[in-house]
């Protein structure tokens, strides 16, 4: 008697442990590029997968810091460029790797404010320089791109007076709402859906460019499976419609 009481007393104990496994979240590490969307999506992507989420975001070079000091996660998404790199460490499950969508670099302003001109070439050179101060994150995807626009455009050291770096978009945008700049410069995901700030549009074509956000997981996840699924989701017609909401041309 005391031997059955014991084996199930061991067989509960082994339910419980898969219970709680099963309704443990899947840990995402994401980029701040595709924060609004994700947040919008949480409830759909736990009802596929059939367990909760807990997701951390920040910029992608934040997060590959994170993941390179061996910091536990299921899923990651990223620039593919840095999907790419971890993929090449064997960080990342290289069979697991999907695209999702793509966003360009645009401009923003307080709401209600008076447009800039950033149409072209010219026209954005002279709305810059006559701006009172520009901001953008300093390790934000976006940068290289908004750089290589100052630098051809011949701006740099007159802009960099009244240049502020940020530590990420959301300093940014405080810088923006306190008045110590008057434009931002960012993905256009990330400008879109904040309050109190009107995207302008996009850079001249001359200089856009195109961050594309990839997702993967990790080597060393122990939910596969459920990881699997909302990798499956993320990258599906299901989710399409909310990323081009958010200014993310969806993958085709």
């Amino acid at each position: 008697m005391t031997r059955r009481f014991a084996l199930a007393a061991l067989f509960g104990l082994i339910l419980c442990a898969l219970g709680a496994a099963q309704s443990s979240p899947i840990r995402v590490l994401s980029s701040n590029g595709v924060r609004a969307v994700l947040r919008d999506l949480i409830p759909q992507c736990e009802r596929a997968v059939g367990r909760p989420l807990s997701v951390e975001f920040a910029t992608s070079a934040a997060i590959k810091r994170s993941i390179d000091a061996k910091e536990p996660f299921d899923v990651t998404i990223l620039a593919s460029d840095v999907i790419d790199n971890l993929i090449k460490e064997h960080k990342l499950a290289p069979d697991t790797r999907m695209d999702i969508g793509r966003s360009g670099v645009g401009v923003g302003i307080i709401a209600g404010a008076a447009k800039p001109d950033i149409r072209t070439p010219d026209s954005i050179k002279e709305s810059l320089l006559n701006s009172k101060g520009v901001t953008y994150a300093g390790e934000g995807a976006s940068r290289p791109a908004i750089d290589r626009m100052v630098q051809g455009l011949g701006i740099a050291d007159r802009l960099k007076a009244k240049t502020k770096l940020t530590k990420s978009t959301d300093e940014s945008m405080d810088a923006l709402r306190a008045g110590q700049s008057d434009i931002v410069m960012t993905l256009i995901s990330e400008i879109m859906p904040v309050k109190g700030v009107e995207l302008v549009g996009p850079l001249p074509s001359k200089f856009q460019s195109y961050v594309t956000f990839s997702t993967a997981i990790s080597s060393n996840s122990r939910n596969r499976e459920a990881a699997q699924a909302l990798i499956k989701f993320l990258a599906g017609p299901a989710a399409s419609a909310a990323f081009k909401a958010k200014g993310i041309e969806p993958h085709q």
